[in-house]
């Protein structure tokens, strides 16, 4: 054991002498190491971040919700035309699901509209995202308030001009001002804010911290949602414990009668789980993973001819010593580990300044970043040094072999 610790001191003491006496040849031998290493780190620290982001927003949201609409959010099989030609979901569809189908726990009624511009006093926000929807999102959404509260059962079905407001929202609209009770501008129309959500975090770009939510018969009053230019949604949260595939069975059924279809009609909606939008998530993360490590493995090729090209370079400098070290009784595996371990902490260095370079960055990131957070794992972390150190062994193994292979008496000959 202490051969091979002494071993390693003298390879790691030849790996910084040829950082040193070779500095530009070294430098650019380890760039694409370097390079390699910090652009997969940093595609896996982006996308593991962006990741950890969405899925913290979906924390608490049950995975078997289910929306009922004329769109496809995802992929679809069905021709575009065809999909135009579905009718838009009602308001009345929503009231039969919620009466007429069992195992539901709550239900809503949504609309995905334009974004607005909201005025209190004199103070004018625009583009931003007001959510009509009945009073049940509360629950489906498992949204927290920050004070006040959210508008009820009864505020709901009459269309009150109530409005709930993001956390993020009621802070750029009324700063340190008590928001509860004030009457702001939307639709050109009067609202009075009742509550105001937790700060939720994370990506703004459809998280709650930016959204006021408003009651969808309010807009019903003066909006015509029957406009294909509308997006309704029926939002339904299964009972736990329920078996989801027969529950959704039983919805299709229930839903397809409604809407007078026969038995040999096909579907003229779509019945969506949130746990079917996860999967197409991770399919998308996955492919960004994927793309990364296609890109970054050119990075890591050229560092690895960069790294075999050096350790050829210093077996041929050390020929002479290399033979010396043989004909006092040093074996091939001493020769072998020697240059091999050489190899590795070469490749090391260069995955350290890379995982350096990306830390730094993260660091800076999370300074400009707001609500979004990056972070660099310590698994991506371990992966840019096994990374590293299997380059080194891949880049080195050739060298380290040719070198312990020498003939002492031909190797002091050439050496010298």
């Amino acid at each position: 054991m202490l051969v091979y610790l002494r071993l390693f001191k003298e390879s790691f003491s030849f790996a910084l002498n040829a950082l040193r006496n070779n500095k530009l040849r070294t430098f650019l031998s380890l760039l694409g190491v370097t390079i390699g290493i910090f652009s997969i780190i940093a595609i896996l620290t982006a996308v593991d971040s962006l990741d950890q982001s969405i899925k913290g927003q979906l924390d608490g949201i049950d995975k078997n919700l289910m929306y009922v609409t004329r769109f496809s959010f995802g992929p679809s099989d069905i021709p575009a035309w065809k999909r135009e030609s579905y009718p838009q979901t009602s308001y009345s569809d929503f009231e039969f699901v919620k009466k007429n189908v069992g195992g539901v726990e709550a239900c809503a009624f949504a609309l995905i509209l334009k974004r607005e511009t909201v005025k209190y006093q004199d103070k004018t926000l625009s583009n931003v995202n007001i959510t009509p929807v009945s009073n049940e999102v509360y629950e489906i959404d498992n949204l927290k308030l920050y004070k006040g509260r959210f508008y009820n059962e009864k505020e709901s079905d009459i269309g009150a001009a109530v409005i709930v407001l993001g956390y993020n929202l009621a802070k750029n609209l009324f700063k340190e001002e008590e928001p509860i009770g004030k009457v702001i501008r939307i639709y050109g129309r009067k609202l009075t804010v009742v509550g105001v959500l937790k700060k939720f975090g994370g990506l703004n770009f459809d998280s709650p911290d930016e959204k006021g939510f408003v009651p969808v018969n309010y807009v019903r009053r003066f909006l015509n949602i029957s406009s294909k230019k509308v997006l309704s949604i029926i939002m339904i949260k299964p009972e736990d414990g329920i078996d989801v595939n027969a529950f959704e069975s039983l919805l299709r059924e229930k839903y397809r009668n409604h809407k007078g279809l026969k038995p040999d009609d096909s579907d003229n909606f779509f019945i969506l789980k949130l746990s079917g939008q996860m999967e197409i998530l991770n399919g998308i993360i996955s492919f960004l993973n994927g793309v990364g490590w296609i890109i970054s493995g050119f990075s890591l090729l050229v560092g690895g001819f960069g790294i075999a090209n050096i350790m050829f370079v210093s077996v041929k400098e050390r020929t002479n010593l290399i033979g010396i070290q043989k004909s006092l009784g040093a074996k091939n595996r001493f020769i072998l580990f020697q240059f091999l371990f050489e190899s590795i902490i070469l490749a090391l260095i260069g995955g350290l300044i890379g995982l350096t370079m990306v830390w730094v960055i993260v660091l800076i990131g999370n300074q400009y970043s707001g609500d979004f957070e990056f972070v660099l794992s310590f698994g991506n972390a371990l992966l840019a040094f096994s990374i590293s150190a299997i380059i080194g062994i891949l880049s080195g193994i050739i060298p380290a072999i040719s070198a312990s292979k020498l003939d002492p008496v031909e190797a002091i000959r050439s050496g010298g």
